[in-house]
């Protein structure tokens, strides 16, 4: 053997063991990590978490990146023909590796195509690779190699396409699934032949996305169409080739965007808790704890996508209206308003984005304030069918324009199951992020339905017991209320701040505090008399929670999100259908918390709600603060709670005049949503239409309709304009009450849902053994309903967290 050939086999041979020892060292995980054979036969994508409706509809995910999964029977052939056919045509005959592709690919250098087959594609994206030098991709390659061999080896050809078609990335969708709903509003298989071969053509760059490039997309679809001829599987033929090819390009296009799909401030409130679930629960596939963002759950919740809808409409149909008073108020008095609270428009400039880029190019504060006031272009929120305008002006004058905006929440639930059936949290949540149904606002008169009840329990009130009217006294201060007095059915449907207050002197006022806090309100309530006026500062979805105990015969039951949750398979992993209720009143003491609140929608300060129609039953309560800074309504019927509040971020703007409190800001959204929801037979509602009344009551002389009406408007003079209250914000500002009643422990179980706290002895003792004679009541006119929605020619713009209100005083009307 001649010395060249020695030389020539030695080479050959030392070059055959440097690549056996760089495959070696890539299998070993020696050029970079290497996935375990565990992983490879367990493949786990990124999938994102999917949020249900309880009617079914996708609301929205959870993810890192945008990816749903498919099953391969789920999947078009369309598809997987198309791919085939221009990605990997011997995708059926090779082990991993296309030697004849990879020659080809190095002998025209890559301009007829690349070597890189449908499984050594999808070892790329399993390893997160694909860019680098050429020494970097060389490495990269061989370890591509490596594991497409091991992935033949441990999986069929079709699993390999599915598994390559979950990952594949469609500019920001992953998977097919996303692929096809965001192009075409389609499953995957429901694609057609140009549909698939237009997805399939975009697998080579997104200069072939169809919306954005359509002529490159339709020459790339044609060329995909082309080769399912020309490929050896023959897929097509050339007359059926020529009619695809024909084809306009049609999409149907609809970009995921988290601001918008079903209840998006209900979604974001969902995350809290998936979070804290996902910390205590782990994935036996990984033995890690779940990952909201990668491990593809499936959320059921308790919305209903129909009940969100009209949710949504009621705001669409009151605030624009609402809104048009407190801009005519404003147009006369925003810079003395503004004028008080410069350091609320200065914290506002220093926190947008505009100040944040002026400040890292160096600019004088001082600089940096002047251009707040040059005017520039600027996109704002209108209440118009886009939800936006293009206007013109001053930065410094946006943020005034969006911090006058009235804002609102509204939620509705089961009050026996708990189940959250829609959930509104601001006007519009690509503009407004801030959710207002978790913020504390001051409640005014809503929160003397509590008070109301202990009077009921622990004193023994009934409907008739006359409250008297005139001075009261509480803490150390003498204070006079132009309210008046009434039986307990009057105070209460006309709100009068007179009957609350001595009603919270008798009962104490921690006894009411630990009374609110057994029914659901966890934020600190203000340890004096003034709570009686509505000064503290409560959730909305707290007070839905207290407010259950009413429709639902004294149990009080805690709100609930989600029913259930899945793993990406379908497995149940968590299961919410079980109840947690709590009895904290008595069934007769509920029903006659019950007639009350009736009497406020019937005849007091609720009594526009007769408008509306609603084929059922109706109580509930309005409630206003100091000047209208905010407005509530929490009603319900014997099948359905829901409340709702506007007022703007800011409690310091308030409309002073021109409405009627909650009664006119709050409550037509409250009308409108429950005429929706019953009018719509889909949704079941209607089949309760009065509330139940127990056995044992059924008798009593009190509760018959006339009887309990004269009960009602037994009252004085002040029933015709309602409560209005006097004084001004020092009626919060008082000092606690010393009474020795307030000290009444609260017991978690009573024999009859009653307490004998020895009150209830006193008070009867004292009370008259019939009511006393009042004048009749004035009758106020009869209502009218909201005018019908119109466009403002008013622009806002966004929202954000507001401070907390100092002081303020209830006034219903």
């Amino acid at each position: 053997m001649t010395k060249p050939v020695k030389i020539l086999w030695r080479v050959f041979f030392g070059g055959l063991l440097l690549v056996i020892l760089i495959f070696s060292a890539a299998n070993f995980g020696l050029l970079g990590k290497m996935p375990s054979l565990k992983e490879l036969e367990n493949p786990e994508a990124d999938l994102a978490s999917e949020v249900y409706s309880s009617d079914g509809k996708l609301m929205g995910k959870y993810y890192a990146e945008n990816r749903s999964e498919v099953k391969y029977n789920e999947i078009s052939p369309n598809i997987i023909h198309a791919l085939v056919a221009t990605e990997d045509q011997n995708f059926y005959d090779h082990s991993g590796i296309d030697a004849k592709a990879v020659a080809r690919a190095v002998i025209k250098l890559g301009t007829d195509g690349g070597g890189s087959p449908i499984t050594q594609q999808l070892a790329k994206m399993m390893l997160g690779q694909g860019k680098g030098n050429v020494l970097k991709r060389g490495t990269q390659k061989i370890k591509e190699w490596v594991i497409a061999v091991k992935l033949e080896r441990n999986f069929t050809k079709e699993e390999i396409i599915t598994l390559y078609l979950n990952r594949a990335p469609w500019g920001n969708n992953y998977g097919i699934r996303n692929a096809a709903r965001t192009y075409f509003q389609k499953e995957p298989i429901d694609l057609n032949v140009e549909e698939s071969a237009v997805l399939v053509g975009m697998l080579k760059g997104f200069i072939y996305d169809p919306i954005r490039h359509p002529s490159a997309a339709i020459n790339r679809r044609n060329t995909v169409i082309e080769r399912m001829v020309e490929c050896k599987q023959h897929y097509l033929t050339d007359a059926q080739a020529l009619k695809y090819k024909a084809k306009p390009l049609i999409t149907s296009f609809k970009k995921v965007d988290d601001n918008v799909g079903i209840a998006p401030y209900f979604r974001f409130a969902v995350v809290d808790k998936m979070k804290d679930w996902c910390k205590t629960h782990k994935n036996p596939k990984t033995g890690e704890n779940y990952d909201l963002y990668r491990d593809g759950l499936r959320i059921y919740t308790t919305i209903n996508s129909k009940m969100q809808q009209y949710a949504e409409e009621s705001v669409v149909q009151q605030m624009p209206i609402i809104q048009r008073k407190l801009n005519a108020y404003l147009r006369t008095t925003s810079d003395k308003t503004w004028k008080e609270h410069e350091n609320i428009i200065e914290a506002a400039m220093k926190s947008s984005e505009r100040w944040k880029n002026l400040k890292e190019e160096e600019m004088k504060d001082a600089d940096i304030k002047k251009s707040f006031l040059v005017k520039v272009k600027m996109k704002v929120f209108a209440w118009n069918p886009k939800k936006e305008l293009d206007t013109v002006m001053t930065p410094r004058d946006s943020i005034k324009y969006h911090r006058q905006l009235l804002q609102t929440s509204f939620v509705a639930m089961d009050p026996k199951t708990g189940e959250v059936k829609c959930w509104v949290g601001g006007n519009d949540f690509k503009w407004f992020k801030y959710d207002h149904v978790t913020a504390s606002r001051q409640v005014g008169s809503t929160i003397k339905p509590l008070i109301y009840a202990l009077a009921v329990q622990d004193a023994g009130y009934t409907p008739s017991t006359v409250i008297e009217g005139g001075p009261v006294q509480y803490g150390k201060i003498s204070r006079t209320f132009d309210g008046g007095g009434g039986t307990l059915a009057n105070c209460l449907a006309f709100s009068k701040n007179t009957a609350s207050v001595r009603l919270t002197n008798l009962l104490g006022v921690n006894r009411v505090i630990e009374f609110a806090k057994s029914v659901g309100v966890t934020v600190p309530l203000p340890p004096y008399i003034s709570l009686a006026l509505g000064s503290a500062e409560i959730p909305l979805l707290q007070m839905l929670q207290a407010y259950t105990m009413f429709p639902n015969k004294g149990f009080n039951t805690e709100p609930v999100f989600i029913s259930r949750i899945e793993d990406k398979n379908g497995n149940l992993l968590e299961d919410y259908t079980q109840v947690n209720t709590k009895q904290v009143m008595s069934e007769q003491d509920a029903f006659t918390m019950v007639k009350l609140m009736e009497g406020v929608v019937e005849i007091g300060t609720g009594r526009s709600l007769n408008n509306y129609g609603i084929p059922a039953q109706k109580a509930g309560k309005t409630g206003t603060t100091n000047d209208n800074a905010d407005g509530w309504f929490m009603g319900y019927t014997p099948e359905l709670l829901a409340g709702t509040w506007v007022g703007c971020d800011d409690p310091f703007i308030r409309i002073y005049s021109g409405t009627s409190g909650g009664n006119e800001m709050a409550l037509p959204k409250w009308g409108y949503f429950m005429k929706k929801v019953y009018d719509d037979k889909s949704l079941g509602y209607g089949k309760l239409k009065e509330f139940a009344e127990p056995a044992q009551m059924s008798k009593d002389p009190i509760y018959a309709d006339q009887n309990f009406k004269d009960i009602v408007n037994s009252g004085d003079s002040s029933n015709a304009a309602g409560d209005q209250g006097s004084g001004g914000a020092g009626d919060y500002i008082v000092e606690p009450s010393t009474d020795k009643s307030s000290q009444i422990p609260v017991e978690s179980q009573f024999e009859d849902g009653k307490k004998d706290t020895g009150l209830k002895a006193k008070v009867k003792s004292e009370l008259p053994s019939a009511p006393a004679k009042l004048p009749e009541a004035t009758k106020d006119p009869k209502a009218v309903m909201p005018a019908p929605i119109k466009p403002l020619d008013d622009k806002n713009k966004k929202g954000a967290k507001p401070d907390k209100a100092k002081n303020g005083k209830s006034n219903d009307y």
